[in-house]
């Protein structure tokens, strides 16, 4: 009878210390990693994808976001991505459908995109990109490089002292410099203002050629081409997804266009000091796996800047307008 009671107990007790065993096994899994437990755990990611409007820019960035978001987490991520056809307000029903089907993360493509994102949530993690200016995109007057809410992504703003230098080194003689956007773009606007002043440091006059959408672009750049001797465009996305309609106009008055970014300047303009959209979408996609998994806190996380930017010119532009530049511009392909 003793021997069979020390026999049960030492069963138990083996029992026991596999069981336990099998528990530590398990705790160090987890903790050891959040990639082995996210593929273990089988969660899919939703994530929705609202773009202001199709043009270059903005769908490279896409894609590079879509693609880091693949290489990390592979099928264990979807996309509902949706475009807005450059309106402002279907930005706004598009992310209300993002929070109803309560998706994992929001991407606000462009800023209207980013500020509808906002204004539906305060819960669901926000990430932008192609953003020129969060302070003035989230309406954050004391900007530190951090909201403290639950956004934060990627920007596309160029040093714009340094564009001002460029179109001086391209258009020594220039006198009079037109600046055209869309004037419900926030972050056109501040791009134009702060420009404003770097060139009027190099000895330019300067003015303002505003156009409240797409309708009225041809007939504001035939304005701004009659007064002005170079044209500067920012990284604005009416603009950019109607560069051909400022071709025909600035084509034939002759008149020579610096851009903000390089799908603008591949459409309509001479030269651009431009990043990469694609890399920009890859950096805020690098961003969000992070965040899905829990090792870091969207409210926290700073907003990052494009890795490089690298001077380009249109080759055929230029050609067609005589126009020599300095062995430092890169050709833009067609690619």
């Amino acid at each position: 009878m003793k021997k069979t009671f020390k026999k049960l107990l030492s069963v138990a007790l083996a029992s026991t210390m596999v069981v336990g065993l099998a528990g530590c096994g398990n705790s160090a899994t987890t903790n050891g990693g959040s990639d082995s437990t996210a593929d273990k755990s089988g969660k899919t990611y939703t994530i929705g994808i609202c773009q202001l409007v199709q043009h270059e820019a903005l769908d490279a960035a896409t894609d590079g976001f879509k693609k880091a978001l693949k290489d990390k987490l592979g099928d264990k991520v979807k996309f509902d991505e949706q475009n807005a056809a450059g309106d402002a307000p279907t930005c706004s029903t598009i992310c209300t459908s993002f929070v109803t089907n309560n998706y994992d993360l929001i991407l606000g493509n462009a800023t209207a995109a980013l500020q509808a994102a906002v204004s539906s949530t305060d819960s669901i993690p926000v990430l932008g990109t192609s953003v020129t200016d969060y302070g003035t995109a989230l309406d954050i007057s004391d900007w530190n490089g951090v909201t403290g809410k639950n956004v934060s992504g990627t920007t596309d703003l160029a040093p714009l002292d340094q564009q001002a230098k460029c179109i001086k080194e391209l258009f020594p003689d220039a006198k009079n410099i037109g600046i055209i956007y869309c004037s419900s773009e926030p972050n056109s606007i501040y791009q134009s203002t702060t420009i404003t002043k770097y060139l009027e440091d190099e000895g330019y006059k300067i003015k303002e050629y505003t156009f409240a959408d797409s309708n009225d672009v041809a007939s504001v750049t035939k304005s701004a081409c009659d007064a002005s001797d170079v044209i500067y465009i920012p990284t604005d996305n009416t603009a950019a997804s109607c560069t051909e309609a400022i071709n025909n106009v600035a084509g034939p008055a002759k008149t020579p266009i610096f851009a903000g970014e390089e799908g603008i300047a591949k459409g309509c303009g001479v030269a651009t000091l431009s990043i990469s959209y694609y890399d920009l979408g890859v950096a805020t996609g690098k961003m969000a796996p992070k965040i899905l998994k829990g090792e870091s806190k969207v409210e926290e996380m700073p907003i990052k800047y494009a890795p490089q930017f690298t001077k380009k010119y249109n080759k055929d532009i230029c050609d067609e307008l005589g126009i020599s530049v300095p062995d430092d511009y890169e050709a833009i392909t067609n690619e």
